[in-house]
């Protein structure tokens, strides 16, 4: 809309100095250009997108991880059905801060190395069942000190639920004492990382002299930030960080199992598959998109995302971008179907398969959207 206005004086100015202009006219008179691009202030986008989206998710993230330690220690302490099961919906409500985490990927939780050592796919299950065969009385920091792909989400994921080929339960009379001694000192190395994910975006982004990752998002520019020298790359950043788990998620966690066609399905790259809480991973990666764009989590009071920033140069593209967040989730959602089918099932079942491609499709649009429509928009922002 500021772009019209200036447009609209601009071209009548022009207008008007032509009207006093004719033959009499003096050529050495400045050509007036018009104005392009738009404006707008982001300062308050990304402080808000810093403290109530990303590090109120990470918090979450953390406060869950001890809750998932405590039902481990419960579990192992009082060994009944009750407590796996309080167990198994602990690492569920973990699961959901994180994948809705993954659409602002960047900073402490790739340079410290947290996302492999929590959630390193696919699982080693050959090595699992070495370590658990050759071990016991097992602690954090010897299992620090092994690979990332017999620790983290998805080796808690296999011992709470099993193998998820015939279905996602599991008795207390299948876990045994060993497994369950090992998935409390999984808890507790998973609810370090979480902590230590989280003190790098509040205290120091390297634990040690280093500021907050969250002040570094959010003082662009300011003195030693050699992280982000203006706001152009703070917005660049989030905008790329939404892209890429649209593309993850439709490229990759969804495409890569799916295959070419029925005959070439493979459950084997089913991420979540033992627990299948694939869809459920799968909507909560989009959401977190929603959350990044709409500047608040589920629920919150209404601030500034990167909606504002899409709306301040086309309104309309504000709002597509938006339905077409929201649609992509609704499809990926609807690959369950009218029997709650797992996406572990739909992707070896032609009713599945054809709800399958309408969400890759509604991802494909939207990720079309960001990368052609949003993105480009930052080189018309006049700072």
């Amino acid at each position: 809309m500021k772009h019209f206005t200036q447009s609209v004086v601009a071209i009548a100015l022009i207008s008007a100095l032509a009207g006093c202009g004719g033959s009499g006219s003096d050529d050495s008179t400045p050509e007036v250009i018009p104005e392009t691009g738009f404006t707008f202030s982001a300062t308050d986008m990304v402080a808000n997108l810093t403290d109530d989206v990303i590090v109120a998710g990470y918090s979450n993230l953390a406060v869950r991880g001890e809750a998932m330690l405590q039902a481990t220690q419960t579990l192992v302490a009082t060994p009944t059905q009750a407590n796996l099961e309080a167990a198994q919906a602990a690492w569920k409500a973990a699961r959901q801060p994180w994948e809705q985490g993954e659409s602002h990927i960047f900073g402490p939780v790739d340079s410290l190395g947290i996302d492999p050592h929590l959630d390193s796919w696919p699982l080693n299950t050959t090595d699992l069942t070495t370590v658990l065969a050759n071990n016991a009385g097992f602690d954090a920091e010897t299992i620090k000190g092994w690979n990332d792909d017999v620790q983290g989400f998805h080796t808690m994921e296999y011992l709470l639920f099993g193998d998820g080929v015939a279905d996602n339960t599991k008795t207390i009379s299948e876990l045994t004492v060993n497994e369950r001694d090992y998935l409390m000192g999984l808890a507790e190395v998973f609810r370090d990382y979480t902590k230590t994910l989280d003190d790098a975006w509040l205290i120091s982004h390297d634990g040690q002299n280093g500021k907050a990752y969250g002040e570094l998002l959010k003082n662009s520019g300011a003195d030693g930030n050699t992280f982000y020298s203006s706001e152009v790359g703070v917005v660049e950043e989030l905008v790329n960080g939404m892209i890429g788990i649209v593309d993850e998620v439709g490229n990759g966690k969804i495409a890569d199992p799916f295959g070419e066609s029925l005959a070439k399905a493979d459950t084997s790259k089913v991420e979540s598959q033992y627990s299948w809480n694939s869809l459920t991973d799968f909507s909560d990666n989009i959401v977190g998109v929603r959350n990044v764009y709409l500047g608040e989590l589920e629920g919150n009071a209404d601030k500034q995302g990167i909606i504002d920033f899409v709306d301040a140069a086309n309104p309309e593209l504000a709002t597509r971008v938006k339905d077409e967040i929201d649609d992509a989730i609704s499809k990926i959602e609807a690959i369950a179907g009218d029997n709650n089918m797992p996406f572990r099932q739909a992707i070896s079942d032609a009713d599945g398969r054809v709800r399958i491609q309408t969400a890759v499709d509604a991802l494909t649009k939207l990720q079309a959207s960001l990368e052609s429509d949003v993105l480009p928009l930052l080189k018309e922002w006049n700072i």
